[in-house]
């Protein structure tokens, strides 16, 4: 048991983007940089694609509680801002590349557990969403492990 590849693991479950990049620090032979990232990305996606109903659901009670609590007060209710740079990024993304964009793209930028949420948000409906999460952290894993192990 390898304890470099078991932190690759770990550190792919929330940023998979910089993750490779430790495994030629670590020695690490490339099938195994990329499995260990992979699977910890694999993971990650799976466990915050199929709870994504959970958190935002909180969410939204969340904001219904707050609400509640300043109406109750007689207080003015806070406004938050809905139209923030990144949530216009997000949504210039969706329109612009799709499905297939937003798949590929968001957990590999983003994080994987904010990706994977993003996605399930706009398109749980489509029941390959996530083969093309997953077809997207296997490309990603292919291009940044292959680029760490050119340099």
């Amino acid at each position: 048991m390898n304890w470099a590849a078991i932190s690759l693991f770990g550190v792919s479950t929330v940023k998979f983007l910089f993750a490779p990049f430790g495994g030629k620090i670590a020695e690490l032979t490339f099938i195994e940089t990329y499995v260990s990232c992979c699977s910890g990305a694999i993971l990650s996606a799976a466990i915050f694609y199929f709870a994504a109903n959970y958190f935002i659901k909180k969410s939204i009670e969340k904001n219904i509680k707050i609400r509640q609590y300043f109406l109750d007060k007689g207080l003015p209710i806070p406004v938050k801002k809905r139209f923030t740079r990144m949530n216009k990024g997000v949504i210039r993304m969706k329109r612009s590349i799709g499905i297939i964009g937003i798949a590929f793209w968001a957990p590999f930028f983003l994080s994987i557990p904010l990706g994977s949420i993003i996605t399930a948000k706009f398109y749980r409906h489509n029941k390959n969403t996530f083969l093309l999460i997953m077809a997207g952290i296997f490309l990603n894993g292919l291009i940044t492990t292959g680029i760490t192990y050119l340099f």
